[in-house]
């Protein structure tokens, strides 16, 4: 199972708003087969391991990271290949979540006569779908907030100046991060002062997310990188926006999606509206008051700060959180399932705000999901 683990978590990034899913086949006690879900309506996993097994398949057993799907979507249904193929066990990490379908992959296995196991390495399996089930359990994205940050919690000097606050390790990650994820999001002033391409650049080419930006008054330029490239674009509005500059925006091919009647954008409508749009992931890689705003909002479901071991200090300069925030330590956001990683001399602080995913989506509880969208 942690080799059908290894091999779904290589194509994270790859599979659109469906999850990534591993299988592998053994006969005799030797791998005959191996696949791994690559692109939203390609082969599953298991019709690619099934291909490779042949024969071999005949009586044996079948592991596989998400229940066997038993509906017709794109693709065939998994289990009725499984049975054909007469594979005598499947092994299963765990059950699809979907309401609709959940545990039907499962039921139609067993009534074939095949044995189903259930829960092995259940919660690495929920985690490494966390934004799929989250999409498919709420209609709505999956948010990582990301955020390069001072030790003393700043994401700019006092000039805001911010290149480069982390090292070269930590930008690579950034990439991988930006690979993985459906789309990515910004503030319309971090267009204006940086004037980001906001695309995927890596050692080996990555597939690059949709660029969102949050821009209530379309004070966006034209002539912007992130607008003049094949890559698709929405801006987030509000119905306050000037509507002539919206038909041009729509000329270049960005998509200006309203979200409410101003003057701010409505962040929670427009997590909806992109959901609707085939948005699973979000990278939130936005400013002191996206952030903030996002937070408040209860928008956020993991948080990514890299910290670099400087300090900048500066009156004025800009904080990575800027919203009104609680009265009393007690009421502050925390954080579960806290892990650490290491940058070059960066270190990455990984967490879960209580109460929302970390319980959910992300293998504390029981939730897990295969679909073919």
């Amino acid at each position: 199972m942690q080799l059908a683990l290894n091999l779904a978590g290589s194509a994270t990034g790859q599979t659109g708003v469906n999850p990534v899913v591993g299988c592998v086949v053994v006969h005799g006690g030797r791998i005959v087969g191996m696949g791994a879900h690559l692109k939203r309506g390609e082969g599953h996993a298991e019709v690619l391991a099934l291909n490779m097994a042949g024969d071999q398949a005949r009586e044996a057993t079948a592991y596989v990271t998400l229940e066997p799907c038993s509906h017709y979507g794109r693709t065939p249904p998994c289990c009725d290949r499984l049975i054909a193929e007469g594979v005598s066990r499947v092994v299963v990490a765990t059950v699809d979540p979907n309401p609709l379908v959940s545990g039907r992959g499962i039921e139609r296995l067993r009534e074939a006569g095949i044995q189903v196991e259930v829960g092995v390495l259940e919660p690495q399996a929920i985690a490494q779908n966390e934004a799929f089930n989250k999409s498919i359990l709420t209609g709505t994205p999956f948010v990582t907030l990301k955020t390069a940050i001072t030790l003393d919690g700043r994401i700019a000097t006092r000039t805001g100046h911010s290149r480069w606050i982390t090292g070269p390790e930590s930008r690579a990650a950034v990439h991988t991060l930006r690979h993985r994820h459906n789309a990515i999001m910004v503030g319309v002033d971090t267009v204006l002062s940086d004037d980001p391409e906001l695309t995927t650049r890596l050692t080996v080419p990555g597939i690059n997310p949709t660029r969102i930006i949050v821009d209530s008054k379309l004070r966006v330029s034209e002539t912007a990188r992130v607008l003049n490239d094949a890559a698709a674009t929405f801006v987030l509005t509000t119905g306050r926006a000037d509507q002539e500059k919206s038909e041009r925006l729509q000329e270049l091919g960005v998509e200006v999606i309203e979200c409410g009647e101003g003057p701010r954008v409505d962040l929670v409508k427009a997590m909806s509206i992109l959901g609707e749009r085939g948005i699973g992931s979000i990278l939130l890689e936005g400013g002191g008051v996206l952030n903030g705003a996002m937070l408040e909002a209860g928008l956020i479901d993991k948080v990514m700060l890299f910290y670099a071991p400087v300090i900048v200090g500066g009156e004025g300069s800009p904080a990575a959180f800027a919203f009104s925030g609680p009265e009393e330590m007690s009421s502050a956001l925390r954080l579960k399932n806290v892990t650490m990683q290491t940058y070059g001399e960066d270190w990455c602080i990984t967490g879960y705000p209580a109460g929302r995913a970390a319980e959910t989506f992300t293998g504390a509880g029981a939730l897990s999901d295969k679909e073919d969208n």
